[in-house]
């Protein structure tokens, strides 16, 4: 009887150990078309969801990593895309995570002033500006402001708010940045000094924010939304002062990637698409080891100077671990969860991403969720 109480605890034992080893590789183990889902962040259209949506489709069979919530839709040029009011929102959002195997990441663009999807005809707090912070200069203000937004966020159950805008407001005129009170100044330390406030606002409530748009697009004179938009002879050093002190002041947890061309940086690909901007100057020199993000891979800087598939294999090996598809430009496309699957799937098998390189993006976004 002893010699079968020893062994049952000998088998215990082993158990034990090999659940633990397990546990522990929980992300090794889970494959690899369930670790592209996690990558994949998208748009979709619908103030509710039904079962036969394809973002629950999507949410379940394809283990989508997250989404982006707009009060527009930019194809049809019509609202309401996803928000009418912050009860309809709020029951959007819980919805939504109802169909989730890991936590769902759910973003906005909510910066304030002109970029704010929150509006407050729908019932939301007014918000001002990057610009209008900037210029006051006032630690109160802004930290106010930053807190009345980070808690309508949590009590939307939104995680993630791709702000603040960290760009150094080079120039005024500058048509997606400056012109749009988008920036909190062209002093690289005030830009840095608010930046930090409107984080620290968010985090204290359990909110991510996304710094953006490295390594600076407060100097193009053109829109990337609508084409390539260079900068090389404009951009300058000091764009990349708000990104190293937040960085190393530890306030950056997610960073979003420009896709600005800059010939002095990367002779042959925008910001998003290059590895000597994104893991050269980003991870390497500054340090940051961090979430990153892409900018929405449908822009017109990248959409029309390369294709998709080579476009997301540039981005991966570059170091986005997010792929962004707003799926609310100029078409809108029910299948881009499972067609951009496909496609990194078949870019692994051509050799021309690893699955270690998957992974690595996959380990990331989990830590990160984990934190949430």
């Amino acid at each position: 009887m002893n010699k079968y109480l020893k062994w049952c605890s000998f088998l215990l034992i082993i158990v034990s150990f090999v659940a633990g080893c397990n546990k522990d590789n929980d992300h090794q183990a889970v494959d690899m078309e369930d670790q592209i889902g996690q990558m994949l962040l998208v748009g979709f259209r619908g103030t509710s969801i039904s079962f036969d949506h394809h973002i629950v489709s999507d949410l379940e069979n394809f283990n989508l990593g997250g989404v982006i919530l707009y009060e527009k839709d930019g194809p049809s040029k019509s609202r309401p895309r996803n928000i009418e009011s912050p009860e309809q929102l709020k029951q959007l959002v819980s919805d939504l995570k109802t169909h989730c195997k890991e936590k769902l990441f759910v973003a906005i663009d909510q910066e304030g002033g002109v970029v704010d999807r929150l509006k407050e005809r729908y019932g939301f707090p007014a918000s001002v500006s990057a610009q209008s912070l900037g210029q006051l200069n006032s630690e109160d203000t802004t930290r106010s402001q930053a807190s009345i937004m980070a808690s309508t966020l949590k009590e939307m159950g939104i995680n993630i708010n791709f702000a603040p805008v960290v760009d150094v407001n080079i120039n005024p005129d500058s048509p997606a940045i400056g012109a749009l009170g988008r920036s909190f100044s062209d002093d690289p330390d005030r830009v840095a000094f608010h930046g930090g406030i409107f984080i620290d606002e968010h985090e204290d409530l359990g909110i991510l924010s996304c710094c953006k748009h490295f390594p600076g697009h407060g100097s193009a004179s053109t829109d990337s939304h609508l084409g390539l938009t260079d900068v090389t002879n404009t951009w300058s050093e000091i764009e990349l002062e708000p990104y190293r002190q937040l960085i190393d002041n530890g306030k950056c947890r997610m960073i979003m990637s420009a896709h600005v061309f800059n010939q002095n940086l990367d002779a042959d690909y925008p910001a998003t698409l290059s590895e000597k901007i994104l893991t050269g100057i980003l991870r390497d020199e500054l340090g940051f080891s961090g979430v990153i993000v892409s900018d929405a891979m449908e822009m017109g800087a990248i959409k029309e100077n390369f294709g998709t598939k080579e476009a997301i294999e540039k981005a991966i090996n570059a170091g986005c671990d997010v792929l962004v598809f707003s799926n609310n430009i100029k078409t809108y496309n029910e299948n881009i969860v499972p067609e951009t699957i496909d496609i990194i799937l078949d870019l692994i098998e051509e050799g021309k991403i690893t699955k270690e390189r998957i992974q690595q993006s996959y380990d990331r976004i989990m830590a990160l969720k984990e934190s949430l």
